[in-house]
Order: C-alpha cells, then sequence, then structure tokens
C-alpha cells in the first residue's frame, strides 16, 4: 500500500491534520520570546605573543603577520592591536571569528 493512500482516500481528514498542524505551529509561534538586544556570545580568538625588546613594528611583521597569514590568507587581515612598552612587548590580535 503507498503511503499516501490514507490521505488520498480521507480528504477531510488531510485538511483538518493539516489544519491543526498549521494551526499548533501559529500558537507555538507565538509563544518564542522576543527580545530587542539579546544576549550573545560572538566567538574570540586571542593570541598573546612575547618577543622581548621588540618594537611594534617588528612585532607586526616578525610575529603577528606569520601568525595571522595561515588564518586569514590573502583575504582579510586582522588589525593587530600592537602595544609598546618595556620588556616584553606583547602583541595582541584579537578577532571575532
Amino acid at each position: 500500500m503507498n503511503p499516501s493512500a490514507p490521505f488520498i482516500l480521507r480528504p477531510v481528514a488531510t485538511s483538518l491534520l493539516m489544519a491543526a498542524i498549521l494551526l499548533a505551529g501559529f500558537v507555538a509561534f507565538t509563544q518564542l520570546p522576543i527580545s530587542a538586544l539579546p544576549e550573545v556570545d560572538y566567538p574570540i580568538i586571542q593570541i598573546v605573543t612575547f618577543y622581548p625588546g621588540a618594537s611594534p613594528d617588528v612585532m607586526a611583521s616578525a610575529v603577528t603577520a606569520p601568525l595571522e597569514a595561515p588564518r586569514y590568507g590573502a583575504s582579510r587581515s586582522a588589525t593587530p592591536s600592537i602595544a609598546t612598552g618595556s620588556i616584553p612587548t606583547p602583541g595582541v590580535m584579537n578577532d571575532c571569528a
């Protein structure tokens, strides 16, 4: 027997079943919570590197750029936050993946 045969033989029951499913879906939809500003946790990747005595330019070219290359390739580049300071000079790359 064909799986659609009962629905073909009973069109009124099929229509009532469809109406019941649509009504249940509408009721469920109206019960969904709505928030203007939902709390969302964005995935963040943070890499901290140390190169004692290095300037921010050296950190950007020698450390941060090689770390970015496998992740971004030629498509885009993260904007690294290179901080100056005394030894060690950290290079921090924040990215919202």
